[in-house]
This record gives structure tokens, C-alpha cells and sequence, in this order.
């Protein structure tokens, strides 16, 4: 299995130390929020892409690819009713596809709640309609990058659209691209009436990517969460994609965080694979 780590759980942390004790602690791989590196992905100059995997490369890690895509920036909307918006959307999608290529990324996973909120009288089957346009147009250049768009299920309590594996695999399906597949993350499939194990297994084929926290928002062993029948499941399916520690409560530290949550996980496979 293969562990990686969320950049911005480093906070102020210079790159060069966070890799270093990333790989430290065990890590093989970093996934990136592109706002950690600026405001923009055009603002990141092509020296400063170079510059960041070389680093990342030099501790011994691969950038799994990017995650929090639309964060704190202004102007992009998945579902909104204004065709200019989705259109610009679209767009940009593509260009964080190139700044996930430059770094050396696969995998872009689509959260960004505040992005694809229904806004004031769109309805659920408007705002389907609205993001499969918006994905659909982003997919021809997509697969040209061989960059993966990772759509993700998040809870209720995060945002009205797409809380649910079996509604986002449905618009995957609709989308009908092999660079739109599914991301799950444990943090928001708690919020779900089946099981982790159980929707890791119903789903299967459609997933690519997989975020590893706790309920309670921190990382993984660091709440109540029993993360052994969740790698069972990811073993039994022969997933080989990369399971990325994502937090949201740093009150632990970022060194008890990111070395803690590495050692509860490598303890979960042992015992799955026994004396």
C-alpha cells in the first residue's frame, strides 16, 4: 500500500523540510493543494513547477497530484446557473491539469465544497446537468495530460451536492470519460448508512484514489475510526492506487500528525497480515 501525505497539513513548513520529514516518518508520496504554492496555478511559473518536484523527487517521494482544486480562489463555480462561470470553470480545470503534469501528478481530486454548492434556485437535476457540462468539457484535455479527475463524495454537513458514492459514480458514469473516475475519503463515507468496507467493495471499479482521516477530522488513529477492516477492504479489492492522509484539525501538531497517522497505518497492515 501506498502512503502519501497532504502538503497543507505542513502549514508554514518550507517544502524542503516538510519532504524531508514526510520521508522520514515513511511517506512515498506528497499530493499538493495548489493554493499552498499561489493564487492561481498560472501564477506558479514553469521554474517554480521544476524547482517543487525537484525537491519533492530529492527526498524520495512522487506528487501524487492535487486536491482542494478550487480553494480560495474567485470566479469558478461547478454549478452555477451562469454559462460564463462554467465555461471559465472548465478552463481552469485544465490548466491545474498542467500544473498536476508539470509537478509530476496523476490524480486531481475534486472536493472544493463551496464551489459546487447549489446556488439560490438551482435545482439538484439543474446542478447535475450544469457539472457534467463543466467536466465534460474539461475531459478531452485531461486525457490528453493522462491526469485523472477524482470526483468526491462529501458529507451533507460539507456541502448539497454529491454526498453520496452512489451519486457521484452516477455522474461519473454520465461523464463517460476513463480520466473521471471516483475518490472516496473516510471522513465523509462516515457520514454514509453502509459501511466504509462495504461501499470500498460496492465500488470498486470506479475508484482511483482514497483519503485516510478520522471522523473526528484529524488523521487517522487519532480518533475512533478502526482503519483495519478499511485496508482489509482495499486489500481485497487489489486497490493500488495511493491512500492520502488528509486533516482538518491540526490541534495535534503537525509532527504528531504526520508521524502518528504513519505509524497507527503501518500497524493496521501488520495486523491484517498477521504474526
Amino acid at each position: 500500500m501506498k502512503f502519501a501525505i497532504c502538503n497543507e497539513t505542513f502549514g508554514s513548513w518550507p517544502l524542503e523540510r516538510s519532504v524531508a520529514f514526510a520521508s522520514e516518518c515513511g511517506y512515498t508520496g506528497l499530493e499538493i493543494a495548489p493554493f499552498t504554492l499561489g493564487p492561481t496555478a498560472g501564477a506558479i511559473s514553469s521554474s517554480m513547477r521544476h524547482q517543487i518536484r525537484r525537491q519533492v523527487e530529492d527526498a524520495d517521494l512522487a506528487v501524487v497530484g492535487l486536491h482542494w482544486l478550487l480553494a480560495k480562489t474567485e470566479g469558478y463555480h461547478l454549478t452555477s446557473p451562469e454559462a460564463a462561470v462554467r465555461e471559465r470553470t472548465a478552463k481552469y480545470l485544465v490548466e491545474l491539469g498542467r500544473l498536476c503534469r508539470d509537478l509530476g501528478g496523476q490524480i486531481m481530486v475534486f472536493g472544493s465544497p463551496p464551489q459546487r454548492n447549489l446556488q439560490e434556485g438551482v435545482t439538484l437535476e439543474a446542478a447535475a446537468d450544469y457539472a457534467r457540462e463543466v467536466f465534460v468539457a474539461a475531459m478531452p484535455a485531461l486525457e490528453d495530460l493522462e491526469v485523472v479527475l477524482a470526483l468526491e463524495p462529501l458529507a451533507p454537513a460539507e456541502t448539497n451536492f454529491l454526498t453520496t458514492a452512489a451519486e457521484t459514480v452516477a455522474l461519473i458514469e454520465q461523464i463517460g470519460s476513463p480520466a473521471c473516475r471516483l475518490h472516496l475519503d473516510v471522513k465523509a463515507m462516515s457520514s454514509e448508512e453502509e459501511s466504509v468496507a462495504g461501499l470500498i467493495h460496492r465500488y470498486a471499479d470506479e475508484l482511483v484514489h482514497f483519503h485516510a482521516n478520522d471522523p473526528n477530522l484529524q488523521g487517522p488513529g487519532f480518533g475512533n475510526e478502526d482503519f483495519v477492516p478499511i485496508f482489509k477492504a482495499l486489500g481485497e479489492i487489489d486497490y493500488r492506487g495511493w491512500v492520502s492522509v488528509e486533516v482538518f484539525d491540526y490541534d495535534p501538531g503537525v509532527e504528531r500528525l504526520v508521524k502518528e497517522s504513519r505509524e497507527y497505518m503501518g500497524r493496521c497492515l501488520e495486523r491484517i497480515s498477521g504474526p
